[in-house]
């Protein structure tokens, strides 16, 4: 039998203090954990998005056009995704050899530190070029922490889902990413609208990368206190929440990680498409202000919330893969007239996003681990991690460069033709996949 590495930090050591009577963790304060935990990831991934399109064009490629600066900035940002499995690597041989809570206390300080490291960069103006490769550097630091923040806990909430209620704790770690967003855009939102754009590009946008730093260390205490429970303890000793060898994993489930991270392409292509290229789009090519866009952006993204609990109910009633299927198909629909929508002025732009961020909800909710169950127990941890990984870095990683660049060159319906690409990939997944999709009905 596998043992827990011995207790490293005094994070750990304090959250066990905390159940040293042998505390019983309901699905509930899983649930917490998990919420809390994608809502500080999903804040630290929306803080860099705004900025890429806000500020690091004009601090970090003030010599170039805005749009040719945005989109280097999106260069950069996708930076994140490609070094996500890299941490992911790294951090499954720190699992094994020193622990959970040893793992997630470097890899949240990593990215807490990453974060708030990006909110004293110098200007080009300062350091010239050195600006733009420090910047990369911090963004690939917030990758590979990100690979190494995988906690388990969304499996191990799906372990205590009812066989009628998969669904429903499917939907729960989806909350953490508009609730992120809300807190991000509505950052941005203050800064933008009271402080004139000079001060803003000063000192203005730094805060909310403070922030993030903050946000990290609640979340880690929040995942501590669940993964180094003696509850937690025993399934992990029980290879449920086993850290297996990625070279493994791949050679008996690659199957399943190929697929698992295929069938989310709709929902994670349809993410990108109404949070950060709608911010580029309107920023670049209309007079709307930022401060406006990113409220209505908060707002439609409570909306999206509601469509993310909702999910949880529907998916319950007729089944997770055929919630999936036709989410992937309103998408496809969506894309045919989404760019009439951002091209009609504010009123088309609040309809695209409150249209958008329904849909998105809905997908979404239910596009996360979709797979999962179909691992083995052994490789269900590590798997999970690689299909996530796998499936941000080909649904996301590029999404905001790809359309914004379509865009510029070929008109806005360009961009509904790569979110329409998303939507057949999902669905030529969920369709060739018939076996592994039995196990998410």
């Amino acid at each position: 039998m596998t043992t827990q590495p011995a207790v490293a930090t005094t994070a750990e050591r304090d959250a066990i203090a905390l159940h040293s009577h042998e505390h019983h963790i309901a699905p509930g304060e899983i649930a917490i954990g998990v919420v809390i935990g994608r809502a500080s990831e999903f804040f630290d991934f929306f803080v860099f998005a705004i900025a890429s399109v806000l500020v690091f064009p004009k601090l970090v490629f003030p010599y170039l056009d805005p749009l040719t600066g945005t989109l280097y900035s999106f260069g950069i940002f996708a930076l994140a995704f490609l070094a996500r499995p890299v941490g992911t690597l790294i951090f499954m041989v720190v699992d094994r050899a020193y622990g959970r809570g040893t793992k997630l206390t470097i890899a949240l300080f990593l990215l807490g530190g990453s974060t708030a490291a990006i909110a004293f960069l110098p200007g080009h103006e300062t350091i010239g070029h050195s600006s733009a490769l420090l910047l990369a550097l911090f963004r690939m630091g917030q990758g590979v922490a990100l690979g190494g923040t995988w906690d388990g806990l969304a499996s191990l909430l799906a372990l205590n889902a009812p066989k009628n209620r998969r669904g429903w704790f499917a939907m729960i770690p989806q909350l953490g990413a508009p609730i992120g967003l809300i807190i991000a855009s509505l950052l941005f939102a203050y800064f933008t609208s009271i402080l004139p754009a000079e001060d803003f590009l000063d000192w203005g946008w730094r805060y909310p990368f403070f922030v993030a730093f903050a946000i990290n260390v609640v979340a880690l205490f929040a995942r501590l206190r669940i993964v180094v429970t003696p509850e937690y303890t025993r399934l992990f000793e029980n290879l449920a929440l086993q850290a297996a060898p990625v070279t493994e994993t791949l050679r008996f489930e690659w199957r399943t990680v190929l697929m698992g991270a295929f069938a989310p392409l709709a929902s994670f292509a349809m993410f990108h498409m109404v949070t950060v290229f709608p911010l580029s789009w309107v920023f670049l090519f209309t007079r709307d202000t930022p401060a406006r866009f990113l409220s209505v952006e908060a707002f439609a993204a409570a909306l999206g919330t509601v469509a993310i609990v909702a999910s949880g109910y529907i998916a319950d009633r007729v089944g997770r893969r055929t919630l999936l299927g036709f989410s992937a198909a309103a998408i496809a629909t969506f894309s045919g007239f989404a760019p009439q929508l951002l091209d009609g002025g504010e009123t088309g732009e609040a309809v695209f996003m409150l249209l958008g961020f329904v849909l998105l909800g809905l997908s979404f909710g239910q596009s996360s681990g979709a797979l999962s169950s179909s691992f083995s127990q052994r490789h269900r941890y590590t798997g999970s991690a690689l299909t996530a990984d796998l499936a941000w870095l080909f649904g996301a990683g590029f999404a905001p460069l790809v359309a914004l660049l379509l865009s510029s060159r070929f008109g806005l319906a360009s961009s509904g033709a790569y979110l329409l690409s998303g939507a057949v990939g999902t669905l030529i997944a969920l369709w060739f996949n018939r076996e592994l999709a039995r196990n998410i009905e």
